[in-house]
């Protein structure tokens, strides 16, 4: 657990002398080989405030890979992990762009900070009085941004959209239970029911089983998925009910909705295997995925998709042999190859990759990818090219 941050805290790093006091303890290392060492000399120089100004430089630094523009904020540890990235924050703001919008569970303001841009009017409140003086310090060049101390359960905004993050920890552990989030997501969604309503949640939440009746959007970035954030049906388009968000730092953002045909060809393996993005796989979005780009799944029970062309931009397979899963055979065949670096792939199959890869104990030089994965009733493997 991080260091716990008082409202004095806030007070002294936000003055001029504490935001001095930062700028020399950000010129140490702060490693984990050097902070013993650090954290002495820091204490020889400002006492008891050491650990508020160490923690604080170190959060900042962490806080780069995630948040833009956040070099000169506050942040408790907690709040650091829970915040939205930015390019997420970014995307949801631009979806509730001329709204005025209320945020229940602002913490230390990422969120609003993304949404002030693009809203005339931006509140944000928490029960954290900590975390709501750190959100005023980091929002204090945003003039639309009102902050509050309130219940995310008491609704005390008209006539704006509500947006929410409750915390997904329970017992100092991540739950999937909607029922055990910070607020509970069903106390949440009773609390605004008949609000127009966004609400960031787990991507591994059971949406069917939630029965939510708007939409629920699967957002990655880079590859990876980051959150599902559940809207209400003033907030989406109509017949909307999935979509899935791909967001990258190199290249342009796309979505695909089950708006969109997903009728596609049952069909012997193509040329190519595409594993499409986490986001369309969590918005059980496949086949729409590959109506989209003229492909069709290996198995319909399975996510790995094949053609012979392979989607702008993606990652795609170029498969140079297929047969069932046999270690002794899949060794000798890898051995021919000259097989070195090893990836693999494996869905709808029980296989653990890292034991697979040290049982084979290949020698050779050349790269390959395996994806291996079940056709009807049969463990197969596709013998890859590597990208």
């Amino acid at each position: 657990m991080g260091y716990l941050f008082t409202r004095a805290d806030v007070g002294y790093l936000g003055s001029a002398t504490g935001r001095a006091a930062l700028a020399d303890v950000d010129r140490l290392a702060l490693t984990s080989v050097s902070l013993l060492k650090d954290l002495e000399q820091v204490r020889g120089a400002y006492g008891d405030r050491a650990a508020a100004l160490v923690e604080t430089v170190r959060l900042r630094r962490r806080a780069t890979a995630k948040l833009a523009d956040a070099g000169e904020w506050l942040f408790t540890d907690d709040a650091l992990q829970q915040a939205t990235p930015t390019a997420v924050a970014r995307h949801r703001a631009t979806r509730l762009a001329g709204r005025a919008v209320h945020d229940v569970t602002c913490s230390i303001g990422a969120e609003l900070a993304a949404l002030a841009p693009h809203c005339p009017a931006v509140l944000g409140s928490d029960l954290d009085d900590v975390r709501l003086a750190m959100a005023s310090r980091n929002l204090s060049g945003h003039r639309n941004v009102l902050l509050a101390k309130a219940d995310a359960l008491t609704p005390c905004s008209v006539d704006t959209v509500v947006t929410a993050d409750p915390a997904r920890r329970a017992d100092g552990r991540r739950t999937h239970d909607p029922a055990k989030l910070q607020p509970p997501l069903p106390d949440l969604l009773d609390a605004y029911r008949g609000r127009d309503l966004a609400v960031k949640c787990a991507p591994g939440l059971d949406f069917d089983r939630l029965g939510w009746p708007g939409e629920v959007e699967v957002v990655s970035l880079d590859g990876s998925v980051r959150e599902a954030c559940l809207w209400s049906s003033g907030l989406t388009e109509p017949g909307v009910t999935r979509r899935a968000t791909v967001l990258s730092s190199k290249a342009a953002a796309w979505t695909i909705t089950d708006a969109e045909p997903d009728v596609i060809d049952e069909r012997p393996p193509g040329q190519w295997i595409v594993d499409p993005d986490g986001a369309v796989v969590r918005a059980g979005l496949v086949r729409h995925y590959a109506a989209k780009h003229g492909l069709w799944q290996l198995d319909p029970r399975i996510a790995y998709l094949t053609g012979d062309t392979v989607p702008e931009g993606v990652r795609g397979f170029r498969v140079l042999d297929r047969m069932d899963f046999r270690e002794k055979a899949l060794r000798a065949e890898l051995h021919r190859r000259d097989c070195g670096p090893l990836e693999i792939l494996a869905r709808g199959v029980d296989i653990d990759p890292d034991a697979l890869r040290s049982r084979l104990k290949l020698r050779g030089s050349q790269p390959h990818t395996l994806v291996i994965t079940r056709i009807g009733r049969s463990a197969t493997v596709f013998l890859c090219v590597t990208p």
